[in-house]
């Protein structure tokens, strides 16, 4: 039989896995799929590593599924593939890890509760992150977890990019900038030297531009500055989450509109940035075809966020030898793209519009002291490897 290892990335009503081959050198991609609307109208649909479907299932509306059914409908499937796959283990993507967790971990009780008082730091992740998490613990307590952390490449940043100019009372709790999409910005950081190597050496800035966006900036490989801080709704404009943001309005809004906590939270990560601008939408794809004024405003905004936040970061590393765009946004926007270019030509980055136009990686033009590339993420491949190397510690240790 086949070992396999299982990626399970939990949203609030969805429950997005891959399955890799952990038999193959490569960790070879098997399937993937995800289960989508698990509280109303539950859809699952998985796929070969071709993107042939392989099987799909509705429940129709009003029959919740839950992560626990999705789960169960997950597992059922695997069981009936002809190829005899065998789960030797399964790793999570876990937003924050906080302080404490500054590499993946083995997965036990006692490392769910410690990751459970990270809930109030990513309230729109963390709690369905553990909620497979936890169900897996219950239903198959022998089967080995993983829990990889999206902070957890962030720690190598130097203390003085972690920390915010509040009193000691205050950083000593943990509120300190920790930085997310690290598991993407660790992917692009291992394939970095195979395509440029010394842009994987150098002073490189990654842009993870899609629904949730931010940008890391890279010194040899490592984390020193991110956009993101303490929350996941720090630093660029998101999808619905609102970015950079002057403490001073939360207080504006609590003492002029009488806004409590809950309401200024959702205000925040579910009614602003580009939705919130644009009064259109989230998605990027459709503010770019819309003549709606709202929508021009949305990515205008967004543009120069990017730009801005360019150029926090080169100042950060003395200097930028290349930039990456990955993600959503990164990977399929030409114009995005090119309008940030322009726009950091300052730098001494100029692009080739046509190379751009197409599916190259690297899209610099001839001559640009900055290299730009193109490389696609794949933050679930980042998961299985990690999950491979914990199992593999754990057999050498027994």
């Amino acid at each position: 039989m086949t070992p396999v290892i299982l990626v399970l990335n939990a949203g609030s009503s969805s429950l997005k896995f891959s399955l890799f081959s952990a038999a193959s050198q490569d960790l070879q991609l098997i399937v993937r799929g995800q289960a989508e609307g698990l509280q109303t109208s539950p859809r699952f649909v998985v796929k070969d590593a071709a993107g042939v479907v392989l099987d799909e299932k509705a429940w129709g509306d009003g029959v919740p599924l839950g992560h626990g059914g999705a789960l169960e409908h997950l597992v059922g499937f695997l069981r009936s593939r002809s190829e005899g796959y065998r789960l030797v283990g399964v790793g999570h993507r876990v937003v924050h890890g906080g302080l404490e967790f500054s590499r993946p971990a083995h997965v036990s009780p006692a490392v769910v509760q410690a990751l459970e008082k990270y809930i109030p730091l990513a309230p729109l992740h963390q709690p369905h992150n553990l909620a497979p998490i936890k169900l897996l613990l219950e239903r198959m307590p022998e089967l080995p977890q993983a829990a990889c952390f999206d902070t957890a490449f962030h720690r190598s940043m130097p203390a003085v990019a972690q920390a915010f100019a509040l009193p000691a009372s205050i950083t000593e709790r943990g509120v300190v900038r920790y930085g997310f999409h690290g598991l993407s910005y660790e992917y692009i950081a291992s394939v970095l030297p195979q395509i440029d190597p010394p842009a994987a050496a150098g002073r490189t800035v990654v842009l993870h531009l899609g629904n949730g966006a931010s940008m890391c900036a890279l010194l040899g490989g490592r984390s020193v500055a991110s956009t993101m801080g303490f929350t996941a709704v720090d630093g660029l404009p998101m999808g619905t989450r609102c970015g950079n943001l002057d403490p001073g309005v939360i207080v504006y809004m609590m003492d002029e509109l009488n806004m409590d906590a809950r309401a200024i939270e959702k205000l925040i990560y579910q009614q602003s940035g580009l939705l919130g601008v644009s009064g259109v939408s989230s998605d990027m794809r459709v503010l770019l075809a819309s003549a709606e004024p709202g929508a021009r405003r949305a990515i205008d905004l967004y543009v120069y966020r990017v730009g801005r936040e360019l150029g926090s970061l080169a100042a950060a590393l003395g200097g930028l030898d290349a930039i990456v765009f990955t993600a959503g946004i990164g990977e399929n926007s030409a114009e995005l793209r090119e309008r940030i270019c322009h726009d950091a030509g300052w730098l001494g980055l100029s692009i080739d519009a046509q190379v751009n136009r197409g599916k190259a990686q690297r899209i610099s033009a001839p001559g640009s002291r900055v290299g730009a590339f193109v490389i696609p993420t794949n933050e679930e491949l980042m998961i299985a490897r990690h999950t491979r190397s914990l199992l593999a510690g754990a057999a050498a240790t027994a």
